[in-house]
């Protein structure tokens, strides 16, 4: 078993930690301080983002956006376009399954 207390880590802006990389999934913490940006992306695998502390607003590719704070989880299909923006210094939580997903570059 390992254990991380997400909270407290030293994880610094631009600079997100792997927690831990198995075939079955990925497990990275980001630190995104308030009014920066996860440029609008998308990654091969299904992914969860949940918020540690802080706030966030995401906004998919169509335009619609939805917000949340602290304990806020949201799940994206693969492939599926997101943008992500701190509203409050924020740690974040995201969970890829599997790992690499089909069509990821490391595949090739």
């Amino acid at each position: 078993m390992e254990t991380w207390d997400i909270s407290t880590l030293d994880v610094q802006p631009h600079n997100p930690a792997v927690l831990d990389s198995e075939q079955e999934g990925r497990a990275i913490v980001i630190h995104l301080p308030a009014g920066e940006r996860l440029q609008e992306h998308q990654v091969h695998e299904r992914a969860w983002l949940v918020v540690v502390n802080g706030a966030i607003e995401i906004e998919d590719s169509g335009g619609d956006s939805t917000t949340g704070g602290a304990g806020f989880l949201a799940t994206f299909d693969p492939n599926e376009r997101r943008e992500v923006r701190a509203t409050d210094d924020s740690r974040l939580l995201l969970l890829l399954s599997p790992w690499p997903g089909q069509g990821h570059p490391s595949q090739r």
